[in-house]
């Protein structure tokens, strides 16, 4: 059995590579391992699919911390708005929600993955599912095929590995691509969990004092081992019974792993501003005037709404004010202190949860060995990488999805054209 390409891997590159090397007229073949192409696109934006963002470039690959710069010579080929209209003209409508992230006007996930599917169809496609790769085969120099795991060879002139990551393992996204990479003489830069979840051995996680409580519009910080700011995320977070996750955790998970790696670090702290619109001094201000005006109101019953109630009451308490203490009663300096601790409530992560729990891999494929307006291997002619099993990571609305799809466009074009020479 012989085809011009065989892309590895049913996700959103694969998916995406396929189709623009059946655009090029050529025959190909997607295989997938599982019985079901596009599981990680259907559970993707909460089951309502972010197929990309619309932020401008610049703003993209500044979303994109894991090697996103080298995205600029792919996006100039194809880009977001190319996202856009390739959906619209399968007949998917979008629309444009917060931050820029673009979602189908139907709200199901489902229907992007079907509209996929059938444009597939269309380009006479060939699928194989349930039928997971055991390796690439190369020889003298160059891709020849692919062996199954059944010990079927199939060949072809080019392939494209499009079979993610390690992150959310159900979809199929087990690691597979990372062996073939290394096989054709690639460097496979670390692996490590990003978009993930934080764990911390503080008391108040051990005790669940806060367990399930969300907070809105917080800034959260990652500090280095001197106290200064690497990174803040404004956005929400909620307290878990091992940790915080919630979008401004997510974002920060990377950092926190990268700063244990660079500083050998146990725990990483963490700066927690509940309060990022109004500046200290402000606030101490605000806060003894509510003081002055209602002497004889409980502290706790003054503050109300200034945070959410729980949360209020467990910085009272870290304050050592007594919530129900008259507002009168309450020194200068606690006050202060109280302010304080509102924009700067400092606390230790210990770690992430495992890759398998993160919704994004980092590390993969060194981006140092790929070229990047086509997507092919310097190491081994008509080998191309696209998506997660490179080493391009990016945080959660929409930035891993574009970069997988204007990777797997080019991959899969690039690879039609290279299969068409030889």
């Amino acid at each position: 059995m012989f085809f011009d390409v065989i892309v590895i891997g049913g996700g959103p590159s694969g998916l995406m590579a396929a189709i623009a090397a059946a655009e090029k007229k050529v025959n190909v073949l997607l295989i997938d391992k599982g019985d079901k192409l596009g599981r990680k696109l259907a559970i993707s934006g909460g089951g309502r699919c972010n197929v990309t963002n619309r932020l401008p470039i610049d703003e993209i690959i500044r979303h994109i911390p894991g090697n996103g710069r080298f995205l600029y010579g792919a996006f100039s080929v194809f880009n977001n708005e190319d996202i856009i209209r390739f959906f619209e003209n399968l007949g998917i409508e979008l629309k444009e929600e917060d931050h820029g992230r673009m979602f189908p006007i139907s709200n199901r996930a489902q229907s992007v993955v079907d509209a996929l599917l059938n444009y597939m169809g269309e380009m006479d496609v060939n699928i194989r599912t349930n039928s997971p790769v055991q390796e690439v085969l190369f020889d003298q120099g160059r891709t020849v095929g692919v062996l199954l795991k059944n010990g079927e060879t199939i060949r072809s002139r080019a392939v494209v590995v499009a079979v993610g990551g390690k992150s959310v393992p159900q979809t199929g996204s087990t690691g597979d691509g990372y062996p073939w990479a290394q096989k054709a003489g690639h460097t496979i830069t670390e692996l490590f969990p990003t978009e993930v979840p934080l764990t911390s051995a503080e008391s108040f996680i051990k005790n669940k004092t806060l367990q399930g409580l969300s907070l809105r519009d917080v800034a959260l910080s990652v500090l280095n081992p001197k106290g200064k700011t690497i990174i803040t995320h404004q956005m929400d977070m909620i307290f878990t019974h091992v940790g915080i996750s919630g979008p401004a955790v997510l974002r920060c998970s990377q950092f926190v792993v990268k700063a244990m790696k660079k500083w050998g670090l146990e725990e990483v702290i963490m700066n927690l501003d509940a309060l990022p619109e109004i500046n200290q001094e402000e606030l101490f201000q605000k806060l003894k005037k509510t003081m002055k005006d209602e002497p004889k109101k409980a502290i706790k019953n003054s503050l109300k709404g200034l945070l959410p109630e729980r949360y209020l009451l467990f910085l009272l308490e870290q304050s050592n004010i007594d919530p129900a203490s008259p507002c009168s009663t309450v020194s200068t300096e606690k006050l202060m202190g109280f302010s304080n601790i509102c924009k700067q409530f400092r606390f230790t992560v210990n770690g992430t949860l495992p890759l398998d729990k993160a919704f994004v891999t980092g590390g993969g494929v060194s981006v140092k060995e790929i070229e990047p307006k086509t997507m092919a291997s310097k190491k081994m002619p008509g080998l191309y990488f696209c998506g997660e099993v490179l080493d391009i990571y990016g945080y959660t609305g929409g930035y891993n999805i574009t970069a997988a799809l204007v990777t797997g466009r080019l991959a899969g074009g690039n690879s039609a054209e290279y299969s068409k020479q030889k």
